[in-house]
């Protein structure tokens, strides 16, 4: 069950340095996730699979040692074993950073949602830690309903175009867009019974 105190959140992590503990493939993805935000990424791993070699990473070929997780603003720990996972979770929640557990994300302080992308358009769905596929499958459906990018960016120059003018008739203006963006969706106007 999703803690209630769990925070949705995008966070900008651009060149922020991040650790990947373990080399099979759920590092892999979760490696490739870091990299797509523009995290710079630190592998630590006694062997890893293959397609590691292909990314832009810092890959160390050794086990897990104490202190790898100090200076490191988001940690994952994907080794396939638990003693290993939970060591490096709560070395690094003592040292401050955000933590996913691959094996029991209740154990971290992060769970990677489901992520859907169109253009510039983020998607992102979480059900916790118990139906993961549920939030795939819900990526997948809420995907089907996004606009192209092409509207998102034509929407997004207009907005941007409508902010500097004089309130009323930028209110206007974001009226109509949104009428427009919400019938596009297939949304009743604002205000519709």
């Amino acid at each position: 069950m999703l803690c209630s105190m769990s925070l949705a959140a995008l966070l900008n992590l651009r060149g922020e340095p991040a650790l990947v503990v373990g080399g099979g493939g759920v590092a892999l993805r979760r490696t490739r996730t870091l990299l797509d935000a523009g995290m710079q990424v630190r592998v630590v791993a006694p062997a890893l699979h293959p397609d590691f070699a292909t990314l832009r990473v810092q890959a160390e070929d050794r086990p897990y040692q104490p202190g790898d997780a100090r200076g490191m603003r988001l940690v994952v720990a994907a080794t396939g074993n638990a003693d290993v996972n939970d060591t490096v979770v709560a070395e690094a929640r003592a040292y401050g950073a955000l933590v996913n557990h691959a094996g029991d994300a209740g154990r971290g302080n992060l769970r990677f949602p489901a992520v859907t992308r169109r253009g510039t358009l983020q998607v992102a769905v979480g059900t916790g830690r118990d139906l993961p596929l549920l939030a795939q499958a819900l990526g997948e459906r809420i995907g089907a309903l996004l606009p192209s990018p092409e509207a998102v960016e034509a929407w997004s120059t207009r907005r941007a175009a409508a902010l500097p003018l004089p309130h009323a008739e930028r209110e206007r203006s974001l009226a109509a867009l949104r009428a427009e963006i919400r019938a596009a969706l297939g949304l009743p106007a604002e205000g519709a019974a």
